[in-house]
């Protein structure tokens, strides 16, 4: 083999195999007609399952709107299906634990992301170019000894 027009008449003899384009990704969708994944933000998790529906979303069994009063993070909630075009389309129930209520809020609208990516695989790539599949890995930095946080020292005294 010199050049690629010698790997051309391999590949037109049969001798070298070429592996097919990867086969579409087949959406992943339970019994129930639901598709399931986890959401995690800070020291939030959240298990999120979503399916076709009017658009209710149900937090650890409590509305929406009741659960996460303030708009901001209602909003927050919503950016995957909006930037997917599907607002209003699927209904939503999802268990969150841990953290407070802007890192469950993260948790949810990742989880929510990840789930429509497997009951639409075709979803991938806006939601991917919106920023929703990745998961924010910031936490809390622990607090060291001989500091009174992370790391503020503790007030100097001179006397």
């Amino acid at each position: 083999m010199a050049d690629l027009n010698d790997l051309k008449g391999l590949v037109e003899s049969g001798t070298v195999a070429v592996s097919e384009a990867a086969a579409p990704a087949q959406p992943k969708i339970d019994a129930q007609g639901r598709s399931y994944a986890t959401g995690k933000r800070k020291n939030a998790i959240a298990r999120v399952w979503i399916k076709p529906g009017s658009g209710k979303i149900i937090v650890n069994e409590r509305a929406v709107e009741v659960y996460f009063a303030r708009p901001v993070l209602r909003m927050l909630i919503n950016q995957p299906f909006s930037a997917a075009n599907r607002a209003g389309q699927f209904d939503v129930v999802a268990t969150v634990t841990g953290g407070g209520l802007s890192g469950q809020a993260g948790a949810v609208r990742h989880g929510i992301s990840k789930a429509l990516t497997l009951f639409e695989p075709g979803l991938r790539a806006p939601l991917k170019k919106g920023g929703f599949l990745t998961r924010d890995s910031r936490v809390v930095e622990r607090k060291k000894y001989g500091r009174a946080k992370a790391r503020r020292s503790f007030q100097f005294s001179k006397r």
